[in-house]
């Protein structure tokens, strides 16, 4: 399988100076939709639209949230409702260089009927932890309301 996204990026200017080049980009996935992308704020890019580092945590927290879906699915538990908050934190990694090391996930699941227990909650996040194609394929910690699902 393969997903792909094509990136388009024009310099708008006469120079291309660091602290002016534009980073606004487009996004164009597969079934036509287009997203406005740039640096985050803090390396000069547009605060307006959505970052790399924001497209990761949300990356990461949908495809959670999609797995938490289907095991709670399969395990014939309905679910009305699922939010989640993905902070992505940008720090230097032990070679020193600027990593995401750590996507911190809060999801609030509404449950038809009675909720499970703050265990088994736990328990339905790790199995969606362990079986996240996206959590498999990255390389920082990844928590849920604060506590380390990678044991």
């Amino acid at each position: 399988m393969q997903y792909k996204v094509n990136v388009t990026w024009t310099n708008d200017k006469a120079n291309f100076d660091y602290d002016t080049y534009n980073r606004n980009h487009l996004l164009a996935f597969n079934g036509g939709q287009v997203v406005g992308n740039s640096s985050a704020k803090e390396f000069v890019g547009d605060e307006t639209k959505s970052n790399p580092e924001e497209l990761l945590a949300g990356a990461l927290s949908t495809c959670h949230m999609l797995t938490f879906l289907a095991v709670c699915s399969k395990k014939k538990m309905h679910i009305l409702s699922y939010q989640d908050e993905a902070i992505a934190y940008l720090e230097k990694n032990a070679e020193g260089k600027m990593s995401v090391a750590k996507i911190d996930l809060h999801p609030k699941v509404i449950f038809q009927g009675a909720a499970p227990s703050e265990a088994e909650l736990l328990s339905l996040h790790e199995k969606a932890h362990a079986n996240c194609f996206i959590a498999n394929s990255i390389k920082c910690h990844i928590y849920y309301n604060g506590q380390n699902l990678d044991h």
